[in-house]
């Protein structure tokens, strides 16, 4: 997962004296008005964008007035311990004012940026008020019973005495006693090809409930980079893959080690050593290598929670192929939109890159010209394969005559342990019947006039079985500047099976601002009005055409239900 960072917005260049103190104490990125120099991001409308960093980032400070922050992102507000902090900052500094997260992150991170500004910090959290910290939120621990902190905190704030364990170990806590977890263990896993993950996460949590260690100090998870694409391992958060020379490191260390793993894998402990190599040099051991049928796990403990979070092994690669729609960021998914922010690399035809580079928020770039397409594949793969997570980037659905099915044919001809996730978007099918009514409303198919990977004689076979099985067709490449007859030679096909009133749409540029949707009959068609950018649908013979009131024109092809429906 890449790394989310603080959000510091600015609404113009005042702002940016105190944005850059606050970037160089807390880090983070400068989100700016488009057009502003010195912003490391621009956007185009700064509440939008704000809600959107309210989902993603790490952290949303506004150097702005703090109901501007309120205003964009009270509408998500839903649950608190899941929220980002955050912070509104007066332009010259003065006041720092923690909104939201107060017991995530708000507080700490408005007493660092006051620091910075020579401001004051205006918390007021009780607990934090009295105590200089939130009970709930202790840095690098988690609360083992967060229902008994609002008890707690008002006793502390009465005066009276709390209990505060600190401890890996499962303990009781209660209304004045207080149990936190730190988090430093590390799980280090081993287990054949095709280990059923329950097996594994049984034998975890059975191995905790007899070492009697709270499963909240778990901190991450790690395994030989063989096992990167086995599901057993998995299926948990937060793992890390180590080469065999990284574990053989820590074979000086090991408990159990053993001669038969070693000529199997090149290590002689997969589970020790990866739970060791987590831990760092000063940890240690606390559960040696224990087995089930299939599977070995070991715990180990690092000195101190920092010397976890800069883990020297690699987390699994991944290429997400996802679909940001016609080019309008209103019709992209917000499953894409997470999948795009959470990316380290973007990899894509450059002008879909551009389509979406108002969001690209700092994600390495990585262009491609028209008719690179297996060459954008592979470097996504290759990406991919050193451990990043990269987002290819199609426009339109990426599994509709785009990059979806060229991925797995590449995987499939040359194995690899990457993860390959398939996202969705709206098809120019989709936005074009719904632009000009419903022409899908019955069975329909899809069908690409270019025959640069396609022989045209295929195409001729399938335009004619559309043809004659009456679907509507939504014809995609239909004419290039070499291609210029194909969408004639299909309407020839079409003609003896269509009525010369048809509804046709030409639907080009779609979700773009030169959009252009018109609807015509089928003996109105005309090839030198199409082109590449250009979507033809061809209506069924049952597909109809009317004009409303308001003197539009709208196409649809009815299901059926006529027969069953009473007059209006």
């Amino acid at each position: 997962m890449a790394t989310r960072q603080i959000a510091i917005f600015v609404l113009g260049p005042s702002a940016l004296p105190t944005a850059r103190k606050i970037k160089d104490s807390v880090g983070g990125l400068i989100h700016g008005p488009e057009g502003l120099e010195g912003a490391d991001i621009h956007f185009e409308k700064a509440t939008q964008a704000m809600a959107r960093a309210f989902i993603f980032a790490k952290a949303v400070v506004g150097v702005c007035a703090a109901g501007i922050l309120i205003r964009a992102v009270a509408p998500r507000l839903k649950d608190k311990s899941r929220e980002a902090p955050v912070v509104a900052v007066a332009e010259d500094g003065s006041s720092v004012v923690p909104l939201t997260g107060g017991h995530s992150g708000a507080n700490d991170l408005a007493r660092r940026i006051a620091s910075a500004t020579g401001g004051h910090a205006a918390v007021t959290t009780a607990s934090d008020v009295v105590f200089g910290e939130a009970l709930d939120a202790p840095s690098g621990a988690v609360l083992a019973n967060p229902d008994d902190h609002k008890a707690a905190a008002a006793a502390r704030l009465r005066g009276e005495d709390i209990r505060q364990d600190v401890t890996i170990y499962r303990t009781a806590g209660g209304p004045r006693h207080l149990v936190y977890h730190p988090l430093v263990l590390s799980v280090g896993i081993g287990c054949e090809r095709g280990t059923d993950p329950a097996e594994v996460k049984k034998l975890l949590d059975d191995t905790l409930v007899q070492h009697n260690i709270a499963p909240q100090s778990i901190h991450h998870y790690g395994s030989i980079d063989l096992k990167e694409d086995e599901p057993a391992i998995n299926q948990f958060e937060n793992v890390y893959f180590f080469t065999a020379e990284q574990l053989k490191a820590e074979a000086p260390r090991l408990v159990t080690p053993s001669a038969v793993v070693e000529q199997e894998v090149g290590v002689p402990g997969v589970a020790e050593a990866a739970a060791l190599a987590l831990a760092g040099p000063k940890g240690k051991l606390i559960v040696p290598k224990v087995k089930s049928k299939r599977a070995t796990i070991a715990i180990a403990q690092a000195a101190s929670h920092d010397d976890l979070t800069d883990p020297q092994g690699r987390q699994r690669g991944s290429v997400a192929v996802v679909g940001i729609g016609p080019g309008d960021s209103a019709l992209m998914t917000p499953q894409v939109d997470l999948e795009l922010w959470s990316a380290t690399e973007w990899v894509g035809y450059s002008l879909y890159l551009d389509l979406v580079e108002h969001l690209r928020n700092g994600k390495t770039r990585h262009d491609f010209p028209l008719g690179d397409e297996e060459k954008r594949c592979r470097h996504a793969i290759d990406l991919a394969r050193q451990g990043k997570r990269v987002a290819l980037v199609c426009s339109g659905d990426p599994a509709i005559f785009a990059m979806a099915a060229l991925v797995y044919e590449l995987i499939d001809r040359e194995p690899c342990r990457i993860a390959v996730e398939v996202h969705p978007g709206v098809s120019a099918f989709q936005l074009g019947s719904a632009r000009s009514g419903a022409l899908i409303g019955h069975d329909f198919c899809c069908i690409s006039l270019s025959d640069l990977l396609t022989p045209w004689e295929t195409i001729v076979q399938r335009v004619t079985a559309a043809a004659a099985g009456d679907f509507v067709i939504s014809f995609y490449n239909p004419r290039s500047l070499k291609r210029t007859d194909q969408i004639v030679k299909a309407f020839d096909i079409l003609r003896p099976h269509r009525r010369p009133d048809t509804p046709v749409v030409l639907a080009s540029n779609l979700g773009r601002p030169e959009e252009k949707v018109r609807i015509i009959r089928f003996d109105q068609f005309r090839a030198e009005d199409v082109d590449m950018l250009t979507l033809v649908m061809v209506g069924s013979s049952q597909s109809k055409a009317i004009v409303r009131g308001d003197g539009q024109t709208y196409a649809y092809t009815p299901r059926g239900y006529a027969k069953k429906m009473e007059p209006l």
